[in-house]
């Protein structure tokens, strides 16, 4: 891949469930993810907004359209992109520590399965330290605090070595100061990863993200700057019909 290339390329994709039977979730989307995006996917529950995650991820398959991630299908490289969901399962009561939960990024390049070495553990917490978690290394996950649960999260990923990030709503139920610990943290890893995050938040995709896609059934790329009120209603009311689903 060249460095012009885009991250991920979607081409006149539908989707929906049910094999196709349904009406679509998704239609005719095309839409590039490049290098340096730092953008936020906004629009009304059951527009779409997880469901393209999914396509991005290899999860799903679209009936119609093409997908590419790094200029393969998503399934093939499934292990370069780090996913955050937005209700992570980590059973609180599982005895796991903040450092076991970033090590489990690493199962996939261990040739020792769930035996780690020095080399997965230096890289553990390194992921823990470019999000600010190191010192809740030793930590039981269940003693975290929301913002700190995701900041682990977030570290697991990037234990993984992953080249995209992908998230889903990471700062629902953080409070405001811990939310932007969340965004600054992002914006730094934004320097070296293109990273894509679903939001309910609009005001804070535009004032903190670099731009908004917007799905509604249909998706519409925007400039953070451009998402103005005359956008946001066409986006939550310009397709009736989605609301149906």
């Amino acid at each position: 891949m060249g460095e012009q290339d885009p991250v991920a390329d979607l081409e006149h994709v539908t989707f929906s469930y049910g094999n196709g039977a349904a009406p679509p979730v998704l239609s005719d989307v095309t839409l590039r993810i490049e290098a340096r995006d730092f953008v936020g996917v906004i629009g009304p529950n059951g527009g779409g907004k997880t469901t393209l995650l999914q396509i991005l991820l290899g999860l799903i398959m679209p009936q119609q359209g093409s997908v590419r991630v790094f200029g393969q299908p998503p399934a093939a490289v499934r292990h370069r992109v780090g996913y955050v969901p937005q209700h992570a399962s980590i059973d609180p009561a599982v005895p796991a520590t903040a450092l076991d939960i970033v090590l489990m990024g690493r199962l996939r390049l261990s040739s020792w399965g769930p035996r780690f070495g020095t080399a997965h553990k230096d890289a553990a917490m390194e992921a823990l330290a470019l999000t600010g978690t190191r010192d809740l290394s030793r930590r039981a996950i269940a003693e975290l605090s929301g913002g700190q649960r995701q900041r682990v999260l977030i570290a697991r990923a990037l234990a993984a070595e992953a080249e995209l990030l992908l998230l889903d709503e990471p700062t629902q139920g953080v409070d405001l100061h811990r939310e932007r610990e969340v965004l600054d943290l992002l914006a730094r890893l934004n320097e070296t990863m293109p990273i894509v995050m679903v939001s309910h938040d609009v005001h804070m995709v535009s004032a903190h993200l670099k731009g908004a896609i917007c799905v509604n059934r249909t998706v519409e790329r925007y400039a953070a700057s451009e998402v103005s009120p005359e956008v946001i209603e066409h986006m939550y009311h310009g397709h009736e019909a989605a609301h149906s689903h």
